[in-house]
């Protein structure tokens, strides 16, 4: 069975769900294609192994398709505050978001929730059609590309968009490239209880092996992200609850008191991955399928989000000005105008993780200045947050605040 449309999206997860919403507000029909259906419920009283922390870019945008109001119904934490210091110095650094003129840093939302309340308002948008079923077969040809499902339907657009992760099958078949390294670490995540109350606040500790970071969540409890040496991950991942219990808070250095419970581990594997081309004919790439990044400063999302809002912001554009979609000339504004940023960020984080990582005394020595002297200095905090936040810099129409 052949189906027609504008533009398929590969991958409905919080980054292919947003820009599918945000095509079909500019009139644009959408094929939005996933292996299987979410799960849009789950147990009361459970949270999500993986969270994120969106910025006020992210929650700008997620506003302007609808689904702010159901994911704040659904449940967010925001936080104001965020505290960030060396365990192998005195260096500390603080942030508030009173500093800014600002409600918030941000809002800590369970990827879950981000998912179903997306999903949830494309079911009754008229330009998307959901399609599960798994992506077999991809050709792009000159004005038009086809896509083969696993069910046996064939999809016609003038472009496919691959939101599908880091292990984009939409970029496989696309053949373009992938280029990074492995960290050699694993993030460990569970949700834990403490003795003392988070306080709405984002907490960081970085470690010799990597940092970790207790992220507050809407019923008091905290999200964890451990990031370490794989053999120590495995350790944590086989330890008792108490013995886990018992490692975390001194990890922690008992920031808020002991650590008391906590729910279900994982972990997942960390990697720098970035594809030299976003873009090809007929095809584009977002998101995770473009780039990931280590999860130590939380911009992996708000990133996909901010490509999913310059990506559309392009194609409406084109469409204005009746010119092709999918043409490689259109799609190219996007490629310039996200890769520089998507890496000046990779790059930053990579190079927080290795400078927190090295046990050199000069290097150790440095970070921990590093963090004091900016500490001591509020507009070049405020600017690193203001940036961190979404409040600075080239950012697409749907995501700027009145400052910008």
């Amino acid at each position: 069975m052949e189906r027609r449309c504008d533009i398929a999206v590969v991958g409905a997860g919080m980054v292919g769900a947003t820009l599918a919403a945000l095509l079909a507000r500019s009139g644009l029909s959408v094929a939005l294609i996933e292996a299987a259906p979410p799960r849009l419920d789950w147990p009361e009283g459970s949270v999500d192994l993986r969270v994120s922390a969106l910025t006020a870019a992210s929650e700008r945008i997620l506003s302007d398709v609808g689904a702010w109001p159901r994911i704040v119904d659904l449940g967010v934490s925001p936080f104001h505050e965020m505290h960030v210091w060396d365990a192998e110095g005195p260096g500390e650094i603080h942030f508030d978001s009173a500093g800014l003129g600002e409600p918030r840093l941000g809002h800590i939302v369970e990827n879950r929730v981000l998912v179903r309340a997306l999903v949830e308002g494309l079911r009754e948008s008229e330009g998307v059609k959901l399609h599960f079923a798994r992506l077999e077969r991809l050709a792009c040809g000159e004005d038009e590309v086809r896509l083969g499902l696993s069910d046996g339907a064939e999809i016609v657009s003038r472009l496919v968009v691959g939101a599908d992760g880091a292990s984009s099958r939409a970029r496989v078949l696309g053949g373009i490239e992938v280029r990074g390294w492995d960290y050699d670490q694993r993030a460990v995540v569970t949700t834990v209880a403490t003795e003392l109350p988070h306080r709405r606040t984002a907490w960081q500790r970085f470690l010799p092996d990597g940092p970790l970071a207790f992220l507050p969540l809407r019923d008091g409890r905290c999200s964890i992200v451990w990031s370490t040496a794989p053999a120590h991950a495995e350790s944590l991942l086989a330890a008792d609850d108490a013995a886990f219990l018992d490692e975390l808070t001194r990890a922690f250095d008992a920031r808020l008191g002991r650590v008391l419970e906590c729910g279900p581990r994982a972990a997942f594997p960390l990697r720098l991955q970035h594809a030299p081309r976003y873009v090809a004919p007929r095809l584009a790439l977002i998101g995770d399928a473009a780039h990931t990044i280590h999860p130590l400063a939380g911009q992996g999302a708000n990133l996909g989000l901010l490509d999913a809002a310059a990506l559309a912001e392009v194609v409406g554009d084109a469409v204005s000005s009746g010119r092709d979609v999918g043409a490689l000339a259109t799609l190219r504004r996007y490629e310039r105008w996200r890769k520089g940023d998507n890496l000046a960020t990779m790059m930053a984080m990579d190079g927080f993780k290795r400078l927190f990582g090295s046990a050199l005394p000069p290097l150790r020595w440095a970070r921990n200045a590093g963090l004091r002297l900016t500490d001591s200095v509020p507009p070049a905090k405020n600017l690193i947050m203001e940036y961190a936040m979404g409040l600075r810099g080239d950012l697409p129409r749907v995501a700027r605040s009145a400052r910008v």
